[in-house]
Order: structure tokens, then sequence, then C-alpha cells
């Protein structure tokens, strides 16, 4: 505030800031061009030439010397571009960001995951390959084996595949998976390139990549149905995995989605669903004003869903994309 209204007692906000020109004396205790030298020689020296800074004043130091202290030795290296990672070691390198799949419409992107169920025999398990549509949650395909192999996988990803007829589709999904050996093999990556779809893959050491599918699995693991003692043999875990997809895409109303099954809103009938329910509670409230204190519940149908959390800017680009290049196709 006293910066303010000095450069109004003084004509600055007419004459503009002068900071950046104003002339500024060296100080009396700045270093001299011999010794910035020093300083310069003294960091290429061939015992310190990989070393930095916080090093180097140290082990000067032993040796009963000091010439200056590591922000100045920091400073002078980065005037002569000698800043950078020194020695032979790779800099290091920074991570890989999250993967930014934006489904704005099923079929855009996929999800799949492939999770153990224990047999009553301690020590044998069973493998659930699932495959999840992000947009709508709706369980696409699924298979149930009794051996982790990377053939299974491929066949699931050629039979989803001609199930949700993207043959017939212009563009193709994005499969996100783990880094797991048998969803990487061979075998699984020429079926997806056969099939025209692109994978996509966690980042290495993070479990929160695929967020979607370990809900789904969570769920199915912990509904009633699920035995806690293992399942008797493959036939029961099949009879269970069926029963479960259908309760899950047609009869379970997912809270991500405004309370309305995946297999509604895969096609699009969640719209007019969620509308009937926005007019139900307007009139609700039209004969009972004094109930209702604010606005009515929310039954705007859910938009974009994100495999990974994303600025509402970027959301809302890939949106407005999406509905160009279907405006573009139509």
């Amino acid at each position: 505030m006293r910066t303010l209204q000095r450069w109004q007692a003084s004509d600055g906000l007419q004459r503009g800031d002068g900071r950046p020109l104003a002339a500024r004396p060296t100080p009396g205790h700045a270093l001299s061009d011999a010794e910035r030298a020093q300083v310069l020689s003294v960091a290429n020296e061939p015992r310190f030439a990989d070393m930095p800074p916080a090093r180097i004043v140290p082990m000067l130091a032993d040796e009963g010397r000091y010439i200056a202290s590591e922000s100045t030795f920091t400073r002078i290296l980065r005037a002569h571009g000698q800043n950078a990672h020194r020695g032979r070691a790779r800099a290091p390198s920074k991570s890989r960001p999250p993967s930014k799949h934006i489904a704005t419409a099923p079929g855009e992107v996929w999800c799949w995951d492939m999770t153990y169920l224990p047999a009553e025999v301690g020590g044998r398990w069973y493998y659930l390959y699932l495959i999840l549509d992000l947009h709508s949650r709706k369980v696409v395909g699924w298979e149930v084996h009794e051996s982790d192999d990377a053939g299974h996988a491929a066949h699931l990803v050629r039979r989803t595949a001609l199930a949700e007829g993207m043959a017939a589709r212009a563009a193709r999904p994005v499969l996100h998976c783990d880094n797991g050996a048998t969803l990487k093999a061979t075998t699984v990556l020429a079926m997806l390139h056969r099939q025209g779809v692109k994978p996509s893959y966690w980042r290495p050491r993070v479990s929160d990549d695929n967020v979607f599918v370990e809900s789904l699995f969570r769920t199915a693991k912990y509904r009633p149905e699920c035995p806690r003692n293992g399942f008797e043999n493959l036939d029961a875990v099949r009879a269970w995995a069926s029963a479960f997809v259908t309760w899950y895409n047609d009869t379970h109303r997912h809270s991500g989605l405004r309370y309305v099954s995946p297999g509604q809103r895969h096609p699009g009938a969640d719209v007019a669903i969620l509308a009937a329910r926005h007019r139900l509670y307007t009139a609700a409230r039209e004969r009972n004003p004094a109930r209702w204190s604010r606005h009515t519940r929310n039954w705007t149908p859910v938009g974009a869903v994100t495999l990974n959390p994303e600025r509402d800017r970027v959301v809302q680009e890939a949106v407005v994309q999406a509905q160009h290049k279907r405006v573009t196709a139509a």
C-alpha cells in the first residue's frame, strides 16, 4: 500500500515502473573479476568437475580454504552455463505425466484388468478378465479362466470388439490397462493392432491409474453372492460372474452416473430418465415450495469422464473437439 501511495505522490502511475531500468551501483562487498575467475577455476578442477557446489565448499573447508559460499558458486556457474547436471551419471528425468484419456461417448476409452478369485482349495485361483467402458461404466466384455494366459486376454479383446461393433466405427477405442505381462504380451498387442485398438498402460509404481476397474472389482468381491470361502469349480465362478455382470449393468444404480444403471447410460437413455426425474422434482417443489429452501436435486446427465483428474478447461476443450468431429462425420 505504501508503495502505491509513493507512486501516486510522484506521478509514478503515469511514468511507469522505473525499477527495471534503474541504475544500480555494484555493492562494495561484491566479488572482483579475479575472485569470480578463481571460483570458476576451482569448480572446474578435475577433482571437482563432477561435484555440485554443496560438495565442493565443504571439501575446501576441510583444506582450510574459503573462497565463496555455496550460493555464490551456484550463481557463478549458472552465469557461465555450467549449472547443469555435473558428472557422468544421467541427469534425473521427469516422471511421465498420467495418461490423459477423456471419454465423451461410449466406445472411446475402455479400461481392462484381471483379478484373482479364490477357489475352495487353498492356493488355487480363478482369473476374471474384464473390460469396462469408461464413459458408461458398462461391462462390455468379461471371461473367467483357470489360468492366466495371454491367449485368453487376446480372445476377450476380439470378442468384445465384435460385440460392440468396432469394425463399423471410424474411431476405435483406447484400451487402458496395467503393466502386467499378460496384458502386454505380443499376442495381445497383435490382436489390438488387428482390431485398431490403441493400448495405454499405467505409470510404473502407481496404483490409482485405473480406479474405475479397481472399484468395480471391489464391488464384485463385497457382494453378498460372492462366497467367502472360495468357489467350488470353474462353472460356479462363471455362473457367479454372469449374474454379477447382469446385475451391475442393468440393475445397479451407479452413484457416479446420477444413479442410473450403466446399461441405461450406454445407449444414452440416461438423458430422458434424468429429465423425467427433474420434472418430477420441479413439480414437487411447486406443490409445496415451503419445503424447499433452495434448488432441487441435480439431475443433469454426467458429461465427459476422465481417466485421471484433469482441469475443467482441458475437459471442455476435449468435449468441444468431440462434438465438432461428430458434426463433421454426420
